[in-house]
């Protein structure tokens, strides 16, 4: 076992699916499989959602297959979802979990719209730096390997607001300029920011996690704090 730093390069030590559903079980959530040979868990009060996709391989983000749909609804009768956020196979699961608890903490799917701002105070207070080029949209970690930024919502990223030309909270980490991604997330434009920031804040964290294999890629780029 070794417990490794930063977070963002990680990955998932291919234990995405099982860590994800221990914390959504350990939050009481419901699941059961659906006919796509997904897993699907609902959150007691029937508002949220999260499905291991990975099966159905819906498509891609940055050339990563999705594996985790997180949804909200503004009502348990409600068919339709407000919005969504898709993660790929390598994000880290302790930022899911993160996210995963602090959803299921709040009493409504559209409480929290805040400014873009408490984003970036989230990163900016783990020492994370705005991109010079663009300090209105983007942060990077200080070794330039992980991004969050406020970008054009790729293509079948699902949301209730049907305009065009929206922007939603994008982040992916690329340890090495060119290299491919080690994994990315997605969030439709209708996501509150505080949802965000706990994401960005839970991925910039310089806590050590531990890990029994080390992502391809990002090894050069890891710090080994101890091993156990």
């Amino acid at each position: 076992m070794y417990w490794v730093t930063p977070r963002h390069l990680a990955g998932d030590d291919g234990a995405l699916a099982e860590r994800t559903g221990k914390t959504l079980s350990g939050l009481g959530w419901r699941m059961w499989p659906t006919a796509r040979n997904t897993l699907l868990y609902v959150s007691p009060d029937e508002l949220f959602g999260a499905e291991w996709i990975l099966a159905a391989y819906p498509f891609e983000l940055g050339g990563l297959p999705v594996a985790w749909q997180v949804s909200a609804r503004s009502g348990a009768a409600s068919v339709m979802t407000e919005w969504n956020a898709y993660f790929t196979t390598g994000v880290p699961y302790e930022v899911l979990a993160d996210l995963l608890a602090a959803l299921d903490f709040r009493e409504s799917p559209d409480f929290g719209f805040e400014e873009p701002e408490t984003v970036f105070n989230a990163l900016g207070a783990r020492g994370w730096l705005r991109d010079v080029d663009r300090p209105r949209t983007t942060a990077s970690d200080p070794g330039f390997s992980c991004s969050v930024s406020l970008e054009m919502v790729p293509p079948l990223i699902q949301d209730a607001d049907p305009r065009p030309g929206l922007v939603g909270w994008q982040a992916w980490a690329e340890p090495v300029l060119g290299d491919p991604y080690l994994w990315c997330a997605s969030f439709s434009a209708s996501v509150p920011d505080d949802l965000v920031a706990v994401f960005a804040s839970s991925l910039a964290s310089q806590a050590p996690v531990p890990r029994r294999t080390l992502p391809e890629g990002a090894q050069g780029r890891l710090t080994i704090v101890r091993r156990g």
